[in-house]
């Protein structure tokens, strides 16, 4: 699941990333998926994606990383720092069930894993595509 917006002045490297973590049971793992995509539908104008994907015992680990913008445009409180700040914050309300938490930047493991769910989803040309047996694997 991903979701790009991109302004033209804005190089890669100088904009900042946070990462949210998701933690659902494994049996929330679709539901969880699909209130993120409705809430990415209700935030249109914030690019993000699901940067990492890990397991254990009991939980599937759901990493996105919000695009906030420039290091400048944040300290000036911009438009596109204001949409991502209040993406960030209803990630922590709407998903509360899920667990959420701020994290790092996931291991390159976790990184691959979600690579593998991104291309099925645009394998399959919907907005939340998540393969039984990529869930099963998780």
């Amino acid at each position: 699941m991903q979701h790009s917006v991109t302004a033209q002045t804005q190089q890669a490297d100088e904009t900042v990333v946070v990462h949210v973590q998701l933690r659902p049971r494994r049996g929330s793992t679709r539901r969880c998926l699909a209130e993120l995509a409705a809430l990415a539908a209700a935030h249109p104008a914030v690019a993000f994606s699901v940067t990492g994907l890990g397991k254990d015992e009991r939980v599937v680990r759901v990493t996105v990383g919000v695009e906030l913008g420039p290091r400048e445009a944040i300290a000036r409180f911009s438009p596109q720092a204001q949409a991502a700040y209040t993406f960030v914050s209803d990630l922590f309300t709407v998903l509360y069930d899920h667990m959420p938490v701020y994290t790092a930047e996931p291991a390159a493991a976790e990184r691959a894993a979600a690579e593998v769910l991104l291309q099925a989803g645009l394998d399959r040309d919907v907005d939340v595509a998540v393969p039984a047996s990529l869930l099963a694997a998780v």
